[in-house]
C-alpha cells in the first residue's frame, strides 16, 4: 500500500488565508481561521480541520459568514463578559476571547466569557494549547442553536447539536487535552460515512421510529432518525445530561439559543479561564495532575492495548509529527478544496516529496 500524501503545514495555512481573503474575507481573520483549521488537521480532528475550508468559503460567498467587524459587548463586568459575535468567524472570535479572558483570569483568578451569533467554531482542541502554554486551564463548549440532529435520552425528536465540551489542562509535561461531545459521534463523522456509503461498526443511531441503526443515511429519512447521545442505547442519559449542561452554559448564559428563531449554521460559545495560582497553587495543581498523568499511564493495559493514553496524548504525537514530516488528509480533502479554489485561480498545495 502506498504511502498517504503529506502537506506543509505552513503550506496548507497559507493557502487556506489565501482562499478566505479571496472570498472576501479580512486578511488577519483569515489568518486566525486558517491556523486553527490546520490546526484541527494536525491533532487528527479531520472531521473538523481543513474539511471545514469549502463550507466555509461557501458561507462567505453568500454572505452568511461576516466578513468583516468586531462583535458587541452586550455585557462586561470584572471576571464576566458576553458578546454578540456578529456572525464573525468562529475560530477568530474564540482567539479574540482567549484575548479578553487572559488578563481578566490573571487579575481575578477566572474569567468567563460567552459569545452569540458566531459562526461555527471548528475544532475545539485546537484552542486549547494557548491557554496551557500560558498555565491557565481552559474550558470551552459550544451547541448550535440552528441544528438539531440529537434526540434526548429515551426520545425519538433531535433536539441539541453534539454539543463538543474541551477542557486543557496544564501539567509539567504534555497537557491534559480534553475534546468530546455530548453525543456518541459528531454529524461531521455521520455525513462522511453516508456520502461514501459506508456505515458505523456500531448502533450509534436510532430512526425516525426509534429502532437502532448503524447506517447514518436515517438521518436523512422521512421522520428522520438521530444520533443517540454519548452512552447509546444503555447509558444515554449521561450524555443527555452533558447535553443539557452544554445548552446552560453556552445558550443559558449568552441568552440565545434554540428559544429563538435559528440563525444560521453557527455556534453559541462559552469558554472559560483558571489561574491555578489563585486557588490551591500552581505547584500544587500541576503535583496533582502529575500524579493522575503518572498513575493512569503507568496503569497495567487490559488485552491489545499498548499503553494508557491520557486525553491528548495520541493528538500531540501526531502533532509533532506532521510538524515535521508533513500532513496527512483524509483523501475527500485536498480534492474538494481544489475545487474550492479554482474559481478564485488558486493551487492547493503540491504534496512533499
Amino acid at each position: 500500500m502506498a504511502s498517504p500524501e503529506r502537506f506543509s503545514a505552513a503550506e496548507l495555512t497559507r493557502f487556506a488565508s489565501d482562499l478566505l481573503q479571496k472570498a472576501g474575507l479580512e486578511g488577519p481573520k483569515a489568518d486566525s481561521v486558517a491556523a486553527t483549521l490546520v490546526d484541527g488537521d494536525l491533532l487528527g480532528h479531520d472531521t473538523h480541520g481543513l474539511a471545514l475550508l469549502a463550507p466555509y468559503v461557501k458561507e462567505l460567498e453568500k454572505g452568511a459568514m461576516a466578513k468583516s467587524g468586531q462583535p458587541e459587548v452586550l455585557s462586561e463586568r470584572a471576571a464576566a463578559l458576553a458578546w454578540d459575535g456578529r456572525r464573525l468567524p468562529g475560530p477568530w472570535l474564540v482567539h479574540q476571547g482567549i484575548d479578553a479572558l487572559i488578563p481578566k483570569a490573571r487579575d481575578y483568578g477566572s474569567a468567563s466569557l460567552t459569545i452569540h451569533h458566531s459562526h461555527h467554531i471548528a475544532c475545539l482542541a485546537a484552542y486549547l494549547l494557548r491557554a496551557t502554554q500560558e498555565g491557565f486551564m481552559m474550558i470551552l463548549a459550544s451547541s448550535d442553536p440552528a441544528v438539531q440532529s440529537v434526540a434526548p435520552f429515551g426520545g425519538t425528536r433531535a433536539v441539541f447539536t453534539p454539543n463538543p465540551i474541551a477542557a486543557g489542562i496544564p501539567t509539567s509535561g504534555t497537557p491534559f487535552l480534553i475534546d468530546i461531545s455530548a453525543s456518541i459521534t459528531t454529524n461531521g463523522m455521520s455525513n462522511r460515512l453516508h456520502k461514501a456509503g459506508k456505515q458505523f461498526e456500531e448502533e450509534w443511531l436510532i430512526d425516525g421510529h426509534g429502532n437502532p441503526s448503524r447506517d447514518p443515511a436515517v438521518l436523512a429519512e422521512d421522520p428522520p432518525g438521530t444520533i443517540l447521545p454519548l452512552g447509546g442505547l444503555s447509558a444515554g442519559h449521561k450524555g443527555f445530561g452533558l447535553a443539557v449542561l452544554i445548552e446552560a452554559l453556552t445558550g443559558g448564559l449568552s441568552g440565545f439559543g434554540r428559544a429563538d428563531p435559528p440563525a444560521g449554521w453557527g455556534a453559541t460559545v462559552f469558554m472559560s479561564l483558571y489561574d491555578p495560582s489563585a486557588f490551591g497553587g500552581k505547584d500544587g495543581f500541576l503535583r496533582q495532575m502529575d500524579h493522575i498523568a503518572a498513575s493512569c499511564r503507568g496503569n497495567p493495559p487490559r488485552p491489545g492495548v499498548e499503553q494508557v493514553r491520557m486525553p491528548g496524548d495520541r493528538g500531540m504525537q501526531r502533532r509533532e509529527r506532521q510538524l515535521q514530516e508533513g500532513v496527512v488528509l483524509h483523501p475527500t480533502i485536498a480534492p474538494m478544496l481544489r475545487d474550492a479554489a479554482a474559481p478564485y485561480g488558486l493551487a492547493f498545495p503540491a504534496a512533499l516529496g
